[in-house]
């Protein structure tokens, strides 16, 4: 298998490494394929990915990715949506789970629940015109797209406790009623349990009441903004992975941005770039892969944490922590 890694930019360059130590702990037969892409790159070159390294992408079966720094400007092409695009990315998956003495805003941790985005239309279609008094986006909702990520949730869903939450805003956004249709006849179809929710309502509950849900689907723009919301019910974005998944490829990267404010400090949490290997050992079919939850539950444990939580751990002391866990029970 080969796996594509990048850094990107920011401490993307610092979570990465860390992540790739314990992917190493694991002993795979892994050809690891290093990619420059990005803002660092684009500022040198003026080019943040080419089309050869697309083809390169392409020629792996995985993508493990740290960050890239947002650039505004109108020539800078996103390295994220292109590659989600160009690999048929369609599924964003994003567990919402705490972690071991770890606790977020609510102060609970009485929740297991993942949000799946659908994750190649919506308002990220990249279908939109910048003017200097008139700007647009549009909002593409297609059934093709509609039924491959309502019947990703609902496989999901069989695997776990038969429900599904359908978030929508169909009231005003009549694009949005033909993305609950298509869900609730897959649902249907799928013999899955489902109920369905307006996005601003969502949010809300999910903030009151996280425990009531276990596998939520909805269109992109909704589930990007949701999830990272979310990310305050775990206590950082510094823990919260997600996975991109598509027919043919998967590409793993951590919720948190590049934060150039601490990037070059060593300080950034790398638990959410551990939790992406997690996904990728559990994508590649690794029972093994559940010993990354033991070990990140023996560090936080033992308060080898990051400054985010309260700690004065580095980035790569925390790795490097985790893949000796690893490394000491594998064999076990």
């Amino acid at each position: 298998m080969k796996l594509a890694v990048i850094k990107g930019d920011g401490i993307g360059r610092e979570v990465i490494p860390a992540a790739v130590e314990v992917l190493d702990a694991f002993g795979l037969e892994l050809e690891k394929v290093p990619l420059e892409l990005g803002y660092a790159r684009w500022k040198s070159t003026g080019t943040a990915m080419s089309e050869e390294d697309i083809e390169t992408i392409k020629s792996c079966d995985a993508v493990l990715f740290g960050a890239v720094t947002t650039v505004p400007d109108p020539s800078y092409k996103s390295v994220l949506l292109t590659i989600r695009k160009e690999l048929d990315l369609y599924a964003n998956i994003r567990p919402v789970k705490p972690l071991p003495g770890i606790v977020g805003v609510t102060g609970r941790n009485d929740f297991d629940f993942i949000i799946i985005r659908e994750n190649t239309e919506g308002l990220y279609s990249g279908i939109e015109e910048i003017g200097p008094d008139f700007s647009w986006t549009k909002r593409v909702v297609t059934r093709k797209g509609s039924e491959r990520i309502a019947e990703f949730a609902c496989e999901l869903a069989k695997k776990r406790s038969n429900k599904l939450t359908i978030v929508h805003k169909s009231n005003v956004l009549k694009s949005d009623k033909l993305f609950l249709d298509v869900c609730r006849q897959t649902a249907d179809a799928y013999g899955v349990e489902y109920g369905d929710m307006l996005v601003d309502s969502m949010a809300y509950s999910l903030m009151m009441h996280p425990e009531k849900y276990d596998v939520v689907v909805t269109t992109n723009l909704f589930g990007d903004i949701l999830s990272d919301m979310c990310a305050a019910l775990v206590g950082s974005l510094g823990l919260v992975p997600s996975a991109n998944i598509g027919k043919k490829y998967a590409f793993f990267e951590p919720v948190h941005g590049s934060a150039p404010d601490i990037a070059g400090k060593g300080v950034s949490n790398p638990i959410a770039a551990i939790l992406c290997v997690k996904m990728l050992l559990e994508w590649m079919g690794k029972p093994e892969a559940l010993l990354i939850d033991d070990a990140i539950a023996c560090v936080l444990q033992k308060k080898i944490i990051t400054p985010d939580l309260g700690g004065g751990a580095s980035t790569a002391e925390v790795g490097h922590k985790v893949a000796k866990y690893v490394t000491q029970n594998l064999k076990q």
